[in-house]
Parts: structure tokens; sequence; C-alpha cells
């Protein structure tokens, strides 16, 4: 899957998903987003997935921009531990499989 990397002005950001000037300056200074190099703009991966999430977390659940950075860390470990047991749980369907003799074992 390709990802997608966007610029996008601190206008458009507060236009579209209502994270004002100062807001996205924190973020920035977080880490949590990237400053392009044109004065007042962003690099954006998935903005449509992230800006919406950050949105939401700081305006909707009232949390400060450091408990944000706490909340994507938690997210991004959970993501990784969930791909992690599908691999896991693919691989123990495999040997069960050989182990019947119902299917050849594959590499991954």
């Amino acid at each position: 899957m390709e990802t997608r990397v966007l610029v996008l002005t601190f206008q458009e950001c507060d236009a579209r998903y209502g994270l004002g000037q100062a807001e996205l300056r924190q973020f920035v200074e977080l880490g949590l987003l990237r400053s392009a190099p044109a004065p007042e703009t962003i690099e954006v991966e998935e903005p449509d997935e992230l800006l919406p999430r950050l949105a939401r977390l700081h305006h909707g659940l009232g949390l400060a921009p450091e408990a944000i950075d706490l909340v994507l860390l938690m997210r991004q470990r959970l993501l990784g531990l969930q791909a992690a047991l599908a691999r896991e749980t693919a691989r123990a369907r495999q040997l069960e499989n050989f182990l019947r003799g119902t299917g050849p074992v594959l590499e991954s």
C-alpha cells in the first residue's frame, strides 16, 4: 500500500479539520506532525486518518497535546501487537494443517 504525503497549510487544516494554528504548532513541537519547508505548512502522511483523529482527541475528549502523543503511541503499539497476533495465528493454523496432513507449510 502506498503512503500519501501531503503538504497542507495551517488554514486548510483549520477549515477541514478544525485544528487552529496554535494547536498545529504544539503538535509540530511534540513531533506529532512535521513542518513543511514553506511557512505555516505541515507535511502529513494519510491526513484524512491522522488529522481527524487529532481533532477528536483534542476537541472531543479534551486531551492535552502531551496526552494525545501517548494515546497515539499506545495505538501504534496495539496495531503492531494485532499484526503480530495475526501472523502467529496464521503460523499456528499452518502448523496444525501440516500436522493433520491437510496442507503444505509455506515460509512467510
